[in-house]
This record gives C-alpha cells, structure tokens and sequence, in this order.
C-alpha cells in the first residue's frame, strides 16, 4: 500500500527530556503508527504528489506544528504548518489525565482505573478529530492514524 507512513522522526531540538511514561506512550505510537496507518497527500491543482509510502518528519517551529514529508526515497512531497492553538486545551486535558491514569495504575482498583481510562480515551478520540480536521486538504488519515499522531503532538508539547 502506497497511502502509508513507513518511517516516523521527532525533531527533539529545543524539547524538555520525556518522562519515562511519556517516552514509553511515545514509542507505542510510532510502532503502531508504522504497523498500520493510513496517510496520503490529496491531490493538489496542477502539482504531481509524488506516491507514498511516505516519511514523516515532526517539529515545533516557531510555535507551529510542522509535518515534513519525503518519499520513501527521501524525495520532498510536502510540508504544512499547522498552528497550535487548537490543540492547546485538549493536550492539556490528555497530559492531566494521563497523569491521573499513571497514578491510578499504582493504587487503586480496577474498576476505578478503567473510568479514567476511558475518559483518556474520549480525550484522546477529541485530539483526533481535530487534527483530521486540521489535516482536511492537506493530508488524508484515518481514525486510528490520526490518534497515534496526535499522541506524538502531545510528546512534542510536552514540558
């Protein structure tokens, strides 16, 4: 399949060293992510879009997101910046109730963790959806690709 990512990199310069619990969310992402997603370019008027499957290159410049992308063959195909602002709410609920889940995990029972995990969950479906919204014309992915990305804007955010 040509609509994929088969390579993930996270430009660190400038970000606060993870935690281990944000280093550990971040690396499940990135092997998800390359296990099964789907991310292509729509096409745009008179530019050829050259065929995946496709490298990602993750940043925060100049307070923007932004998605750098190659072929597999290191060829340039595209980069947009998105603006953080419509994230910054949501990142935050997830980081609070990420934080919420960790602890839980070490003292509580399970009934009470699964409650916070779901309400992770829902934050995380909430983080999604805009970024598809915010992808819409530029890049095309589904719900599950969408969710492992929008952990890795959270790892950017972090700190």
């Amino acid at each position: 399949m040509t609509n994929r990512l088969c390579h993930i990199e996270i430009d660190e310069k400038g970000l606060a060293r993870p935690t281990p619990e944000i280093e550990q969310e971040r690396r499940v992402a990135i092997f998800d992510l390359l296990e099964e997603n789907r991310f292509g370019l729509p096409p745009r008027e008179g530019r050829e879009i050259p065929a995946g499957p496709y490298r990602l290159h993750l940043a925060i410049r100049e307070g923007r997101l932004v998605f750098g992308i190659t072929t597999e063959a290191e060829t340039p195909a595209g980069e947009f910046h998105l603006s953080l602002g419509p994230f910054r709410q949501v990142v935050k609920d997830y980081f609070q109730i990420c934080e919420s889940y960790f602890e839980a995990v070490k003292r509580l029972p399970p009934s009470q963790i699964e409650a916070i995990d779901m309400a992770r969950r829902g934050i995380h479906n909430e983080g999604a959806s805009i970024l598809q919204e915010r992808l819409s014309g530029k890049a095309e992915v589904d719900q599950d690709t969408a969710r492992r990305l929008f952990t890795l804007i959270c790892v950017l955010h972090w700190g």
